[in-house]
């Protein structure tokens, strides 16, 4: 099943709430956090996911871009992430292992992240213990990217992985996905679809959204 994400790092944060209220028919909202460390931006933290978790019931999809983020995984869990994905390249595996443990271990399904420079195989260790994988199609840190078509093989590798393992894991893209784009996302094998400016700029959000869901499932 396709799953639709729009990322709120493209909403207006003057009017928050309204905004999340246009994309409730999506399946998750995706919730971008960044430190300036890791990535070369500073977004939001725990103090707006707990007020989001208090006025909408949507799955939030929590994407830690920051250092060292097995300090924190707990923390955006009990601030009412619902999925909480943090990046490969940001920990030892001593500490990948322990952080997606302990994410599961509070009730809550836990992800790997990879950048579009980082091969699939970096993800292979773990997948077994994911619920969800993402492959970063632009460098993390902005909204508005150009979607970079060389990440779609990692995509592919991914699926052809977690099918041949027999794994119930999601397979998440993230970065300038558009109706052009999610075939292409979906067609290599992904399954949920993370989209920001393509959602928020669109006169009618409801409409964009089943629209990328009507493109998804004609593929």
């Amino acid at each position: 099943m396709i799953k639709i994400a729009p990322s709120i790092l493209s909403a207006d944060f003057t009017k928050l709430g309204e905004e999340i209220e246009t994309v409730e028919s999506a399946d998750y909202l995706h919730f971008d956090v960044m430190d300036g460390v890791f990535v070369p931006n500073i977004s939001i933290g725990i103090p707006v996911l707990e007020s989001l978790r208090k006025s909408t019931g949507m799955t939030l999809d929590v994407h830690l871009m920051i250092t060292s983020p097995a300090r924190f995984v707990a923390r955006f869990a009990e601030a009412g992430g619902d999925i909480i994905v943090f990046h490969v390249e940001a920990e030892t595996t001593e500490n990948t292992l322990s952080a997606i443990e302990h994410v599961r271990r509070l009730g809550k399904k836990a992800g790997l992240s990879i950048k579009p420079n980082t091969p699939a195989e970096a993800l292979f260790p773990y997948i077994d213990a994911c619920d969800m994988v993402l492959v970063m199609t632009v460098e993390p840190g902005f909204g508005g990217q150009k979607f970079i078509t060389s990440t779609l093989p990692k995509i592919t590798e991914l699926r052809r992985i977690i099918d041949g393992r027999g794994l119930n894991c999601d397979i998440e893209v993230d970065g300038g996905v558009n109706l052009e784009t999610a075939k292409l996302c979906v067609e290599a094998g992904a399954n949920v679809l993370v989209a920001g400016n393509d959602i928020f700029t669109a006169p009618d959000r409801t409409a964009r959204i089943a629209a990328l869901r009507k493109v998804a499932r004609n593929c």
